[in-house]
């Protein structure tokens, strides 16, 4: 169990390092491009209703949430919350983040694939997430006993994870190609505005990125310990 475990440990370190940096650099994008006004100066919640409306999306409610990068679009209650700064905000940072947690409703109103996919999951990813890492200490502790059922167990419950991660890629990214694109069509960001919207928006992209390579990578680790003591 020690050496399996301690494998584990380092993994997990050096994952969460990576996750660290970029989850670092997201918070200095959106602290540089929340402090530069568009010249338009529509605030986010502005800027979402005028997008929703371009796209004839209007059973979807737009409200303020609390706390720090913590804006997204909930397909059951079909409301784009998005934090304070960005509801109330009139920055770069606030426009892109409105645009692209928009660019989530407009895909729901269109029956976008992967976010149907991806909701049809989600009892079964929040479920395997309650319990894996007590599946993961039951599965130390008995393939170092000589029982590999429940490393088999382990590597089922993490390849869920793992797979909820892969498909919320795809939904990430063409959201946040809508959000830019409506953006630049519509004249809100243009020009140097419009580049920071997509840097701020290409560093939180990584962050999803940055998830789903952990949780793959920690499914690989899994299945080697798995096939060693075969």
């Amino acid at each position: 169990m020690s050496g399996a475990y301690m494998g584990y440990m380092i993994v997990g370190g050096i994952l969460s390092v990576i996750g660290m940096f970029i989850s670092s650099r997201l918070q200095s994008k959106a602290k540089k491009y929340g402090a530069i006004p568009i010249r338009s100066g529509y605030t986010g919640k502005e800027v979402a209703e005028m997008m929703l409306r371009h796209y004839g999306v209007d059973d979807v409610t737009i409200v303020q949430g609390q706390g720090f990068l913590t804006d997204h679009y909930h397909p059951v209650k079909k409301v784009v919350s998005l934090s304070p700064a960005i509801y109330s905000g009139n920055s770069i940072m606030a426009a892109a983040v409105a645009a692209h947690e928009c660019g989530h409703a407009v895909q729901h109103a269109e029956a976008y694939p992967f976010l149907q996919m991806r909701s049809a999951i989600v009892p079964i990813v929040q479920f395997s997430s309650n319990i894996q890492q007590f599946v993961l200490i039951a599965a130390f502790m008995a393939i170092g006993m000589g029982y590999t059922l429940p490393m088999l167990i382990a590597i089922v419950v993490f390849a869920i994870t793992a797979l909820f991660s892969f498909i919320t890629l795809p939904v990430e990214f063409d959201a946040t190609r809508r959000g830019l694109e409506w953006l630049k069509s519509s004249g809100v960001s243009q020009g140097a505005e419009y580049d920071g919207a997509k840097d701020a928006l290409k560093w939180a992209a990584m962050t999803y990125v940055s998830a789903a390579l952990s949780a793959l990578v920690m499914v690989l680790y899994l299945v080697l310990q798995f096939a060693s003591r075969r």
